[in-house]
């Protein structure tokens, strides 16, 4: 079952990545597009890497972010891999 987030693009469904705040009618978490532009992505660069979503739908994510970083910071920590599990030529 979705459910809405008070965010316009954003919403949760148990059965999409376990509940994770999700971009609507998309697979794509908030956490994605947080860890994007966290790696320095302007927002207006996002859509070029995930071309399904549009510029309103990352700002609304990102804004989502801002009213639940502690949240989005606990998925993002959840779904980091670890250094040692990652091969040493990927991490060149």
């Amino acid at each position: 079952m979705t459910i809405g987030t008070g965010h316009r693009y954003i919403v949760s469904d148990e059965q999409i990545l376990s509940g994770e705040p999700i971009i609507k009618g998309t697979r794509t978490s908030v956490r994605a597009i947080v860890e994007l532009w966290r790696m320095g992505l302007s927002p207006e660069e996002i859509p070029t890497q995930l071309p399904h979503l549009t510029l309103a739908q990352v700002f609304d994510a990102l804004s989502y972010y801002s009213d639940h970083q502690d949240q989005i910071q606990a998925y993002i920590k959840r779904n980091l891999v670890p250094d040692d599990l990652i091969d040493p030529l990927v991490q060149e």
